[in-house]
């Protein structure tokens, strides 16, 4: 039987490569989730560069946040990533929730950059 990280591992393949038949061109929006942080990339996949990122591990977010692992943390990344993907010209996004299911702390991140300007 399958354990879960290679289940995890799928999980994620089949969100990438469905993103990558309807993303035509727009950045991803790359969202990981550990035990203690958020982490937000937004990505080029043509170019293979990070154009925008942020993360709970940060001193301006780290000092407001009482934890980097719950839902107003993943709030606050949403909002950040989203004023620099604005600032760095990028407002249309595909958004990869990689293995996640949207629902908690990875939903808050999407909500929180859509506020924040982002369309996906």
């Amino acid at each position: 039987m399958a354990n879960a990280l290679f289940l995890f591992q799928r999980r994620k393949a089949r969100t990438r490569t469905q993103l990558r038949k309807k993303s035509s061109g727009r950045p991803r929006l790359s969202v990981f989730r550990s035990g203690q942080h958020m982490y937000a990339q937004v990505i080029d996949d043509a170019k293979g560069a990070t154009l925008a990122s942020a993360s709970t591990l940060e001193k301006d977010l780290k000092k407001g946040l009482k934890t980097g692992a719950d839902t107003s943390a993943a709030a606050m990344v949403g909002k950040l990533i989203a004023e620099r993907a604005l600032a760095a010209g990028i407002k249309d996004v595909v958004f990869d929730r990689g293995g996640y299911m949207f629902h908690g702390r990875v939903k808050a991140l999407a909500e929180a950059a859509r506020e924040g300007g982002l369309n996906f």
